[in-house]
């Protein structure tokens, strides 16, 4: 008996007479073995079944990875617990915590190194306080990712064993590369008040930098492993993997996954920490406080705005990729049962451009020269809230026999063009060339130019958005109604290059404009409205929704494949779910990250608090 035979014996022997109540448990262990790197054999002698993802002699001596043939009655089970549904929450939870972790030391280690700069200490401050956040937001992300491994395992054994052996060697570094994030956070957090002044301070922004370098590897690495699933490289024709992990990794849609991540992400976590500003901004009892969190509240919206501003250019990018890799799966993303979760999509994202803008609205209230303002807010409100309807504008309507009969038909006579991309494409750039006049309203309310050019600034500014409104409305009309398709897909490049240009040129040729401007007053931070708080709520809900409807959505196109046109799902659930039901599951994990967030924000908020406990500690003075 050789060194693979024994431990086999072994193993049958002690688990034959258990092996209907162990299932699961032995499933769990097979692939964490096979993720080890234990022969193959021996997980067959486990589980009693031929390997599932076995190595495959190929053409001139090669070896490859097939992917395991299942049944259902290959998916473990679990009494009472709905295996993607569980898999489901898991893995949006953690990816909710992933985003928000990941992107808040990046704009932390900004603010860090602004108030570095500046010598302003409210920034170091405001960084150290958001950076506290992430501290208990990590450790549930680590829960939530140990969580995710043990129901893959669980629930989809063979999937999982498939992928750690293509994957293995990236999983390898990617807990390396976790250990040395975690070092570098908490070295980060804990050392912030040791590492201050002169050269401990660039040490530990080098720290800051690090931390943020790691973090960013990680998500690339863990994007390689669901773009694989997606868009499955170094695959023959037969279905056998024969490359290597790079090559799996670097498939045609890891790139658009990660630039769309890395932005969203960006955003996602502003709105995040936006959101803990309104908490404490909601809570505090003295006017400093509430100032101080004013202060927060605003610079978080910043952050979410920025990154907002380009995120939806990245997503048409990532759109057209996947389109460009699988014409039927983008049809099936763009035009078939997921087209009416678009029309969801749109109104959050109109929610978030609404509520950004409000929340910039009520912050002009700070300032005592924001009156002059005023008056414009109504026409850029007409414009935001136009161009969302027009955006949410389905092309064709869910309708009775009699609904079909009154109107004629699927569309509509007079909304039905507004349904098409050409008219969503405008209506997206229009609003958010709305949302950075709001931004410069702001920023103008409190200064007054000196500069001797400033009617001519402008004149010049107000020439720029007329012409570059006036080329999308020309691009979106003519392109998008009068020629033919290929002219109506292209004509979104020139637009989104056309709102790119005004924004540019339109913030430097301000930003020159008000240099070295008086001020009106000091700003009064802390004097808005209650209710901006709410819009700041607004945006953290409407961002988590909308990442988790994006996330079934990218997800739900494989359809009846874990990895696409190699790897079939013959799971129960192997079936696309309804809209309401598939809506419902996103709220449910919505419902729960925010309960945990808010959790979050009541922890650092009472880590800060201290009883009086006189007369309780025995040889205690006074």
């Amino acid at each position: 008996m050789n060194s693979t035979q024994l431990p086999v014996a072994i193993v049958k022997g002690v688990l034959g007479a258990c092996r209907s109540r162990t299932v699961l448990l032995v499933a769990g262990l097979a692939s964490v073995l096979l993720w080890l790197g234990v022969p193959t054999e021996l997980l067959a002698a486990v589980t009693g079944s031929p390997p599932a993802a076995a190595s495959t002699a190929l053409d001139g001596g090669l070896s490859g990875i097939a992917a395991p043939e299942l049944t259902a009655a290959d998916y473990p089970s679990i009494r009472g617990v709905n295996a993607r549904v569980a898999v489901w929450l898991v893995a949006q939870l953690h990816l909710w915590f992933a985003a928000f972790v990941l992107a808040v030391p990046i704009f932390v280690f900004i603010i860090e190194a602004i108030g570095m700069k500046t010598r302003d200490k409210r920034y170091d401050d405001m960084a150290y306080e958001f950076i506290k956040i992430s501290i208990t937001a990590y450790s549930l992300t680590a829960i939530l990712g140990g969580l995710l491994l043990f129901s893959l395992i669980v629930f989809y054994p063979d999937l999982f064993s498939y992928l750690s052996r293509i994957f293995g060697e990236s999983m390898f570094y990617y807990a390396l590369a976790f250990f040395a994030e975690s070092a570098a956070l908490y070295l980060y957090y804990y050392g912030w008040h040791w590492l201050q002044g002169g050269f401990r301070k660039w040490l530990h922004l080098t720290v800051g930098l690090v931390l943020n370098a790691v973090g960013t590897t990680l998500m690339f690495l863990a994007n390689g492993w669901g773009t694989f699933m997606m868009s499955p490289a170094g695959v023959d024709p037969a279905g056998l993997f024969a490359g290597d992990a790079w090559t799996a990794m670097h498939n045609y849609l890891w790139n658009p996954i990660n630039l769309h991540r890395f932005i969203a992400n960006i955003a996602y976590g502003g709105s995040i920490v936006g959101a803990y500003a309104a908490f404490r901004f909601l809570s505090a009892t003295r006017p400093e406080e509430r100032a101080h969190y004013d202060w927060m509240g605003y610079n978080a919206n910043f952050v979410a705005i920025l990154a907002l501003l380009p995120l939806p250019f990245a997503g048409y990018y990532l759109a057209a990729e996947i389109y460009a890799y699988s014409q039927q799966m983008g049809i099936t993303l763009m035009g078939g049962i997921f087209a009416w979760l678009f029309i969801i999509q749109a109104v959050l994202i109109g929610t978030l451009f609404l509520s950004a803008n409000y929340y910039l609205w009520c912050g002009m209230g700070r300032s005592d020269g924001a009156a002059r303002y005023h008056c414009y807010i109504k026409y850029l409100a007409i414009a935001i809230i136009g161009s969302f309807l027009v955006w949410f504008t389905p092309h064709t309507l869910v309708l009775t026999n009699e609904e079909l009969k009154a109107l004629g038909g699927p569309y509509h006579k007079y909304l039905g063009p507004l349904g098409i991309m050409p008219a969503k494409n405008t209506a997206v750039n229009i609003m958010i060339l709305a949302t950075a006049v709001s931004f410069l309203f702001y920023r103008r309310s409190n200064r007054i130019a000196t500069v001797s050019w400033v009617k001519a600034g402008n004149a010049a500014q107000l020439a720029l958005y007329t012409a570059g409104i006036a080329n999308l409305l020309f691009l979106g009309i003519y392109h998008g109604y009068f020629t033919n398709t290929v002219y109506k897909v292209a004509a979104s490049i020139p637009q989104v290059m056309t709102t790119l240009i005004i924004i540019v040129v339109s913030i430097t040729l301000d930003s020159l404009m008000y240099r070295g401007a008086r001020e009106v007053a000091p700003l009064n931070w802390g004097r808005v409205p209650n209710r901006a708080q709410y819009a700041l709520f607004l945006l953290a809900v409407a961002f988590t929704w909308l990442m988790g409807l994006m996330g079934y959505i990218r997800s739900g196109i494989r359809q009846h494949w874990h990895v696409t046109d190699v790897f079939r799902d013959a799971s129960p659930d192997a079936y696309t779910p309804t809209l309401g039901y598939a809506a419902n599951v996103v709220s449910v994990g919505t419902i729960a990250f925010m309960v945990l967030v808010i959790f979050v924000f009541w922890l650092s908020q009472v880590s800060g608090r201290r009883t009086p406990s006189e007369g309780f500690w025995k040889g205690a003075a006074g």
